[in-house]
Protein backbone atom coordinates (compact mmCIF):
# COMPACT_ATOMS: atom_id res chain seq x y z
CA UNK A 1 0.00 0.00 0.00
CA UNK A 2 1.40 3.55 -0.85
CA UNK A 3 2.16 6.40 1.62
CA UNK A 4 1.02 8.97 -1.03
CA UNK A 5 -2.76 9.46 -0.17
CA UNK A 6 -5.16 9.59 -3.29
CA UNK A 7 -7.23 11.74 -5.17
CA UNK A 8 -10.02 9.42 -5.61
CA UNK A 9 -12.90 9.90 -2.66
CA UNK A 10 -14.83 7.29 -4.62
CA UNK A 11 -16.55 4.69 -2.15
CA UNK A 12 -16.02 6.32 1.19
CA UNK A 13 -18.95 6.10 3.87
CA UNK A 14 -19.82 8.81 5.75
CA UNK A 15 -17.56 11.99 5.60
CA UNK A 16 -18.57 12.87 2.41
CA UNK A 17 -19.11 16.67 3.76
CA UNK A 18 -14.84 16.46 4.50
CA UNK A 19 -14.05 14.63 1.00
CA UNK A 20 -15.76 17.21 -0.50
CA UNK A 21 -14.05 20.26 0.89
CA UNK A 22 -10.37 17.99 0.54
CA UNK A 23 -10.99 18.08 -3.03
CA UNK A 24 -12.40 21.33 -3.65
CA UNK A 25 -9.51 22.36 -2.04
CA UNK A 26 -6.68 20.30 -4.02
CA UNK A 27 -8.66 21.80 -7.58
CA UNK A 28 -8.64 25.32 -5.74
CA UNK A 29 -4.91 24.38 -5.22
CA UNK A 30 -4.42 23.55 -8.89
CA UNK A 31 -5.64 26.94 -9.59
CA UNK A 32 -3.14 28.63 -7.26
CA UNK A 33 -0.12 27.07 -8.72
CA UNK A 34 -1.47 27.60 -12.08
CA UNK A 35 -1.76 31.24 -11.54
CA UNK A 36 1.60 31.93 -9.94
CA UNK A 37 3.01 30.37 -12.31
CA UNK A 38 1.47 32.36 -15.04
CA UNK A 39 2.02 35.26 -13.37
CA UNK A 40 5.78 34.29 -13.18
CA UNK A 41 5.92 34.25 -16.89
CA UNK A 42 8.06 36.09 -18.92
CA UNK A 43 5.08 37.45 -20.35
CA UNK A 44 1.50 36.48 -18.69
CA UNK A 45 -1.42 35.25 -20.65
CA UNK A 46 -4.04 37.63 -18.54
CA UNK A 47 -7.02 36.23 -20.34
CA UNK A 48 -5.62 32.53 -19.04
CA UNK A 49 -5.00 34.60 -15.69
CA UNK A 50 -8.88 35.42 -15.75
CA UNK A 51 -9.74 31.64 -16.65
CA UNK A 52 -7.65 30.60 -13.93
CA UNK A 53 -9.12 32.92 -11.47
CA UNK A 54 -12.68 32.60 -12.34
CA UNK A 55 -12.44 28.75 -11.59
CA UNK A 56 -10.36 29.18 -8.47
CA UNK A 57 -13.24 31.27 -7.65
CA UNK A 58 -16.12 28.81 -8.78
CA UNK A 59 -14.13 25.92 -6.45
CA UNK A 60 -14.40 28.37 -3.46
CA UNK A 61 -17.98 29.58 -3.87
CA UNK A 62 -18.89 25.38 -4.42
CA UNK A 63 -16.42 24.86 -1.09
CA UNK A 64 -18.77 27.92 0.56
CA UNK A 65 -22.22 26.06 -0.18
CA UNK A 66 -20.88 22.94 1.47
CA UNK A 67 -22.33 24.37 5.25
CA UNK A 68 -25.55 24.24 3.92
CA UNK A 69 -25.13 20.58 1.72
CA UNK A 70 -26.98 17.18 2.97
CA UNK A 71 -25.21 14.42 2.35
CA UNK A 72 -26.17 12.76 -0.76
CA UNK A 73 -25.28 16.71 -1.87
CA UNK A 74 -21.46 16.47 -0.01
CA UNK A 75 -20.90 13.19 -1.92
CA UNK A 76 -21.94 14.65 -5.53
CA UNK A 77 -19.84 17.59 -4.94
CA UNK A 78 -16.89 15.17 -3.79
CA UNK A 79 -17.42 13.12 -6.98
CA UNK A 80 -17.37 16.47 -9.10
CA UNK A 81 -14.08 17.71 -8.20
CA UNK A 82 -12.42 14.63 -7.54
CA UNK A 83 -12.68 13.78 -11.73
CA UNK A 84 -12.37 17.45 -12.15
CA UNK A 85 -8.68 17.86 -10.38
CA UNK A 86 -8.23 14.34 -12.69
CA UNK A 87 -8.81 16.55 -15.86
CA UNK A 88 -6.85 19.53 -14.78
CA UNK A 89 -3.83 17.43 -13.79
CA UNK A 90 -4.26 15.64 -17.38
CA UNK A 91 -4.02 18.94 -19.22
Amino acid sequence: MSDTPSSDFSGLEGGEEQAAEEAIQEVANWYNIQLLTERRAPLPDEERIEELKAGREAALADGAQLATADREEAGRIAAVYAARLKELKEQ
